[in-house]
């Protein structure tokens, strides 16, 4: 047993936990007070008998953005920090222009999923599914038309006519964030390494840094996995139900290894490009995880090899060193695209924001 457990010692292991809303407001508002060097999630409260009308308040969706950009496109935000009212709503507006053949690059909102509607002109829009699937699902929208952008997935809007197109979105948090996947790869402060981009998208490192120059272009509450109102909601695979999540399995005939899985004691098969294996221990493996927002994986790697850049569009990630020596890091989102980075040893810990 003892030896059993010395080996699992040396696994990579990291634990997803599922992100909550925005803070929920437990009164009639909590007006953003900027003024306030109060450290909260979100921001502190404006003195309510000094809140007015003003704090609830916007002009400018009205206004046409500039679009002279080497995007051809401009995102006009109305979010809690135009207007301090939202503050604890979790919702937000944005206006977006589209200049002939502009776009609204691939990017990312980490906290919130998008609804968007076409006020004038016809727009190509689409969002790419997670891992393993990377399934683009696409539609040309046509003036009043409307399109959701689940949270975290990667999406864009490319206007196809050559007349000017505008769109109305909102926004399911009081600040979704943006992270453009161009400027967060090749735009990070300090650069992401040379070696790491060109072993991720499998190029020769000198043709990775001149595609590097070219790259960059000119940006509901995030919900948490459904919470269980029962002991447990086992998810049951052979049910053709669509749900959120899985249906539940017959309490009944729930046994002992529906939450159970064995395997993450065996060193993932590295002989691939990236030099690193994934093994999961999700709710494809272990049915008695729906609901509980939690899962594991384990992670093999070969020397020098890399976990490519990527996201989790529904989870924090916490990983700990069991064995060797990692360099990780994380990219905050616009503008600062800032990469904050660090060398792990044995043992340390880090956490990388969903």
């Amino acid at each position: 047993m003892a030896s059993q457990f010395l080996l699992l010692a040396f696994l990579a292991i990291t634990c997803s936990v599922a992100i909550a809303s925005d803070p929920s407001s437990l009164q009639d508002f909590c007006v953003a007070d900027p003024t306030s060097s109060v450290p909260v999630n979100g921001h502190a409260c404006k003195d309510p008998k000094l809140v007015g009308a003003n704090d609830f308040f916007f002009s400018g969706l009205h206004l046409e953005g500039n679009t002279s950009n080497p995007a051809g496109s401009k995102v006009t935000p109305a979010t809690v920090t135009q207007i301090p009212g939202l503050n604890t709503f979790g919702i937000s507006l944005v206006r977006i222009d589209y200049a002939p053949m502009g776009i609204n690059p691939p990017h990312t909102h980490p906290r919130a999923t998008e609804i968007l509607t076409v006020v004038e002109g016809s727009l190509e829009v689409g969002f790419v599914t997670s891992n393993p699937e990377n399934r683009l699902i696409s539609k040309v929208l046509q003036k009043g038309d409307v399109f959701v952008f689940p949270v975290g997935l990667a999406h864009f809007q490319h206007n196809v006519w050559n007349s000017n197109a505008v769109a109305i979105a909102a926004l399911s948090s009081q600040n979704p964030g943006a992270i453009t996947l161009a400027n967060a790869v090749f735009g990070s402060k300090p650069d992401i390494s040379a070696d790491v981009l060109a072993k991720a998208f499998q190029v020769d490192k000198n043709i990775f840094l001149l595609l590097a120059c070219l790259a960059i272009t000119a940006s509901i509450a995030l919900a948490s996995d459904p919470s269980s109102l029962q002991d447990f909601c086992v998810a049951d695979p052979s049910t053709s139900v669509p749900v959120n999540g899985h249906v539940c399995k017959d309490p009944k005939l729930v046994v002992a290894d529906d939450f159970f899985f064995s395997g993450l004691h065996l060193a993932g098969n590295t002989s691939n490009p990236a030099g690193s294996r994934v093994t999961p221990a999700n709710v494809a493996q272990i049915p008695g995880l729906n609901t509980f927002g939690i899962s594991l994986v384990r992670i093999d790697y070969a020397p020098w090899g890399i976990n490519a850049p990527h996201t989790h569009p529904r989870a924090t990630e916490i990983l700990t060193v069991l064995e060797g020596s990692l360099q990780v890091g994380f990219v905050t989102s616009n503008p600062e695209n800032r990469l904050i980075t660090k060398v792990l040893q044995k043992g340390d810990v880090f956490v990388f924001p969903v």
